[in-house]
């Protein structure tokens, strides 16, 4: 049974280098902050949590003891990644840098330009 555990965790380690890695080269290579943004805060995030997953469950059936800081540290991660990511897209957008051309169009941008028509109009 221990031997189950130990691949599971060893395949999760796997998988959670593999997704770094992956988010590692998206952020190198995609065009704009928003997409490198986006490779960050998902890939990223899910990466580290089978990263930290993985030691969790080695660590507590090879040495039999349960690590509380390892399972604060995905709780944390998982809270504060995507809110972050969320937040700096935002500051990027609200600063006024542009979308990638091939990413479509800018919905917010058309809603916004509404809503003040409408304010204008009602002066």
């Amino acid at each position: 049974m221990t031997e189950i555990f130990k691949f599971t965790s060893g395949a999760l380690i796997l998988l959670g280098a593999f997704l770094s890695l992956v988010s590692a080269l998206g952020i190198i290579r995609l065009p704009d902050v928003y997409t490198r943004n986006h490779a960050a805060s998902k890939s990223l995030t899910l990466g580290i949590m089978s990263l930290l997953l993985g030691t969790f469950i080695y660590v507590y059936i090879e040495h039999g003891y349960f690590n509380s800081r390892i399972l604060l540290g995905i709780v944390f991660i998982f809270m504060t990644a995507p809110v972050a990511g969320h937040l700096i897209s935002r500051a990027a957008y609200n600063t006024g840098v542009k979308v990638w051309g091939k990413n479509g169009e800018d919905d917010l941008e058309e809603s916004r330009n509404r809503e003040a028509s409408h304010s204008s109009d009602e002066k």
